[in-house]
């Protein structure tokens, strides 16, 4: 007998539909897995049968052969046993596969028949819907974060029987049910606020022209300057996320295994942190069996890069691509996976390795070969590819001490929201582009008109701080957004001159 059970495999942030085939025949009790599976499913021998058996079933005690079509693609990951075991289950008791045939399944199977939680279930889900699914089986920890997915009944099962008795029709089990858009209004909120930032003005209006068009940032300044506590609070001034864009987020995140229980959404900008001892795979993605790496979880986001100089060289240097284009492929012998990466990068830096290089208050312990040698651990072309250098200064005791209330950041992201908002309008034909950061040649040429004032400006600055062609282009995409941020369409060279100040240290920290 022939039974066919659906389920679904992740490659890269997407799903695509796998056809489990289980034929039982006379002949040597042997199970076959076919299909190019992976170590993970032929593994699922052995768990499927004990689970079967704990569960009070039978499976086929002949020879069974188990395809899992396409066979041209290899199948990873524990994700196929529930599938598996109730083809098996099927085959033994001769049921019907009608059932079978309107439902899609997923799930890791524990020795008792227990179905444990598995990573990628947003996208499965999605890809169920796209097929035309009735409803889709998921371990019952999954269902919160499969059932986002509006247009397909969602279950969340505990155990092989349970679901089995389901198919028969022996038992009920209750949908579980997700309203999309009042979990998005309700878990959008930050735990921190700018208003806790004392001090700093003008590093605060740098981050918020940064966050109103889209563009990386460094911070120099010593210890103690507030760098990682400003950083930290610039996805609370980010526009909100659209459902796209969550959907999107979320999707990386269920294939990393990041999510859980009542977590199973990215609702709010991703703000990712990592170490400066990650390697490149961890930052770019990769390994064996490809998988996102840091640059792709900040999707969305912020990626923040503390202590830059820090960082491997040949670390920092993949991340060119992702800077560039906002995605990164991902090439291995069996194929090449792409993952957006469309992410606001955020670094931190001291000024020299002791941190003290030019304070008026602390002495500098560093040589001048040593303060070279530091900077210079960051390439001139990651550098150019960041568009606004901000100096933190030391806070002063009258900031600390001050009672003033600081704005707070939901009075900077309305600002922030208005410029985007005239920013879209401008890019409205174009879908690559979704703010200043992103324009091209075409588009600086159409948007980033200048008048003779403003261009003697820039040919200046050019000239006296010895800019690349790159530095040039980020000028006037920083001037239009700054532009953008006073709500007026020309720019003017008050615009290019704060701009250009925000270009300053590409030359007088790195010579």
């Amino acid at each position: 007998m022939l039974a066919k059970i659906y389920s679904a495999a992740v490659y890269g942030v997407d799903a695509y539909e796998v056809e489990i085939e289980v034929n039982g025949a006379r002949g040597e009790p042997k199970i076959i897995i076919v299909g190019l599976p992976d170590a993970a499913v032929k593994e699922s021998r052995d768990r499927v049968t004990t689970a079967i058996s704990n569960s009070g079933y039978y499976w086929p005690r002949g020879r069974t052969t188990i395809n899992l079509a396409p066979a041209d693609i290899k199948k990873e990951g524990p994700s196929f046993d529930l599938p598996i075991a109730l083809g098996m289950i099927a085959v033994a008791e001769e049921l019907e596969q009608a059932p079978f045939q309107k439902f899609s399944f997923v799930g890791e199977l524990a020795l008792d028949g227990g179905v444990r939680p598995v990573k990628g279930v947003l996208p499965v889900a999605l890809e169920a819907r796209r097929q035309k699914k009735e409803a889709i089986f998921v371990p019952a920890t999954n269902a919160h974060e499969a059932a986002m997915v509006e247009g397909i009944t969602v279950y969340g099962v505990h155990n092989l029987r349970q679901t089995f008795e389901f198919v028969r029709g022996e038992s009920l089990i209750a949908p579980t049910y997700g309203d999309l858009t009042s979990f998005f209004a309700t878990h959008k909120n930050y735990e921190v606020d700018f208003s806790d930032v004392k001090g700093q003005g003008h590093v605060k209006r740098a981050i918020e022209v940064a966050v109103a068009g889209g563009h990386n940032l460094l911070m120099i300044g010593p210890p103690g300057s507030g760098k990682s506590m400003l950083s930290k609070r610039i996805a609370t001034i980010m526009p909100p996320m659209s459902l796209e864009e969550a959907i999107e987020s979320t999707k990386i995140h269920s294939i990393s295994g990041m999510l859980s229980g009542e977590e199973a959404f990215v609702s709010t900008r991703p703000f990712r942190s990592p170490h400066h001892t990650i390697s490149d795979v961890g930052l770019l993605g990769g390994s064996a069996i490809p998988q996102p790496g840091e640059v792709s979880l900040a999707h969305h986001g912020v990626l923040f890069l503390d202590e830059l100089p820090e960082f491997k060289r040949s670390t920092l240097e993949v991340m060119r691509q992702p800077l560039e284009d906002g995605k990164v492929t991902v090439s291995r012998a069996a194929g090449s996976v792409t993952f957006p990466s469309e992410f606001m990068l955020v670094a931190a830096m001291n000024p020299c390795p002791c941190g003290y290089f030019g304070d008026l208050k602390r002495e500098c312990r560093c040589g001048p070969v040593q303060v070279q040698r530091y900077r210079q651990r960051i390439s001139g072309p990651l550098l150019d590819r960041i568009d606004l250098h901000i100096e933190v200064p030391a806070v002063e005791y009258r900031d600390i001490s001050s009672t003033r209330t600081e704005e707070p950041s939901a009075a900077i992201r309305d600002r922030v929201q208005r410029a985007r908002e005239k920013q879209h309008g401008r890019f409205r034909s174009d879908a690559k582009v979704n703010c200043n950061a992103r324009m091209g040649p075409r588009q600086i040429k159409q948007h980033c008109k200048l008048s003779d004032e403003s261009q003697e400006l820039i040919r200046v600055a050019m000239t006296e701080l010895n800019l690349s062609a790159r530095a040039y282009d980020r000028i006037l995409k920083v001037s239009r957004t700054i532009a953008d941020l006073a709500q007026v369409d020309a720019i003017t060279p008050e615009h290019v001159s704060e701009a250009i100040q925000y270009r300053t240290f590409d030359r007088t920290l790195w010579v």
